[in-house]
């Protein structure tokens, strides 16, 4: 039976799908490449042949020609490239399935011009389903190119093969009418990549972190300031430090908010919560972008991780601390509660800032439950999101996406098309 020929899309490698790429060619499940932009290829040439390149239709990077429409157009220059390149791979090879980022490898110029089953992934439909901070609202057109972005996923989510989301609270955010299409599947993560790093035996406070790429408001950084600023305020004897960048892309509009409430004055959110949280400004550190063995031996430090999130659908920051065996404290809402079982790996709160208080009071002077969970943690998230068994789960989702490529065409799978 031959080997299915799988093609991944992105403008970033490795990035989205570029783990899982290299793993199935790397165990023979499939035959994978990654179209991914020419100065992303050329970085990575000695990751392997596989690698390729395509080049957008325009730049893709800054602003676009009319601002509402930003993203459709960027998209739209993205996939001009992408089928240039796929039909040039086509008269090499047979593609039986391509896997495109909703975005950033968006595949709808893709229908019905190449010979493949179209997998879109979609991590959120737009910021009107995935919601922001009412203390932090989108201005007009921000709301205006939002709709504009949702208008390309629906129709992805119309007319791909399949459409993968990466958790149940992601799929629901889309009309009903379109989620018979959608299946839930995490990404994998190459645990054995993440050992668990040696701390030396030391004398040091109870450390409460927070850790998030984007140091945001639909992260829960301001609960996590707001939290510690209150336990401060009680004398509690812990140190404190949150890993994230200030000043990046956010899933949200603090930061314009931010920019109108202090006339450009403030740099970024970060900075205004310190102003607003002057306890919590004083103690806090705030490390910032920290190459990745040395956040993992300061992520190994931290005795106990606030993660408030408030709005998202896939956090992969979240599931390494998990898989690090951090013991971590969450909403029992959305996302997070997919990935904590309440008192078994971890603990989902309400949102109370008292309650948050009190689990954190409970959780310092009881370091054998905050043990437990940090080995469920590491043992449940190992075993649900390695890579070695999410791989033939996303074989499983190829698969039928190119049986319904086959029956949407009105034809049927010949024998030995379907691996």
């Amino acid at each position: 039976m031959t080997k299915p020929v799988i093609v991944f899309v992105g403008a970033v490698y490795p990035g989205q799908f570029g783990g899982l790429c290299d793993y199935l060619r790397q165990t023979g499940m499939a035959d994978s490449f990654f179209l991914t932009t020419a100065g992303h290829m050329e970085r990575n040439r000695a990751r392997g042949s596989h690698i390729l390149g395509f080049k957008p239709d325009g730049k893709i990077v800054g602003d676009q020609s009319y601002y509402y429409s930003a993203k459709v157009e960027r998209s739209a220059r993205i996939s001009r490239g992408v089928l240039t390149a796929l039909q040039t791979f086509q008269k090499r090879r047979k593609i039986d399935v391509v896997v495109a980022h909703s975005l950033w490898g968006a595949p709808h110029f893709l229908y019905d011009e190449v010979d493949a089953a179209i997998v879109s992934y979609i991590e959120f439909p737009s910021f009107r389903a995935h919601g922001w901070d009412p203390a932090y609202p989108p201005d007009l057109s921000q709301r205006m190119t939002d709709r504009n972005a949702e208008m390309l996923n629906f129709h992805q989510a119309l007319c791909s093969d399949l459409v993968i989301c990466p958790s149940r609270h992601a799929k629901q955010m889309f009309p009903k009418a379109l989620q018979s299409n959608i299946e839930v599947q995490l990404e994998g993560f190459d645990f054995s990549a993440m050992p668990e790093p040696e701390v030396a035996p030391s004398v040091r406070a109870f450390t409460i972190g927070f850790a998030s790429r984007d140091l945001s408001s639909a992260k829960g950084f301001e609960t996590f300031m707001r939290v510690v600023d209150k336990l401060v305020g009680q004398g509690i004897d812990a140190k404190f430090v949150a890993f994230g960048g200030a000043g990046v892309p956010t899933y949200g509009y603090e930061d314009q908010a931010v920019q109108r409430a202090h006339d450009g004055k403030v740099a970024n959110f970060r900075d205004h919560l310190m102003l607003k949280y002057p306890r919590a400004a004083e103690v806090v550190e705030f490390p910032g972008k920290l190459p990745y063995d040395e956040f993992a031996r300061r992520v190994a430090e931290v005795d106990l991780f606030h993660y408030p999130l408030q709005y998202g659908v896939a956090n992969w920051g979240l599931v390494e601390i998990l898989g690090r065996g951090g013991c971590v404290l969450a909403p029992d809402r959305g996302y997070a509660a997919e990935l904590i079982q309440n008192d078994i790996n971890g603990q989902l709160l309400s949102d109370d800032d008292d309650a948050w208080i009190a689990a954190t009071l409970e959780l310092r002077n009881d370091p054998a439950r905050r043990l437990r969970y940090g080995q469920a943690a590491r043992a449940m998230t190992r075993r649900q999101y390695d890579l070695s068994t999410v791989a033939p789960r996303y074989m499983g989702l190829f698969k039928q996406a190119m049986i319904n490529r086959a029956a949407r065409t009105k034809g049927s799978p010949r024998e030995g098309d379907v691996p």
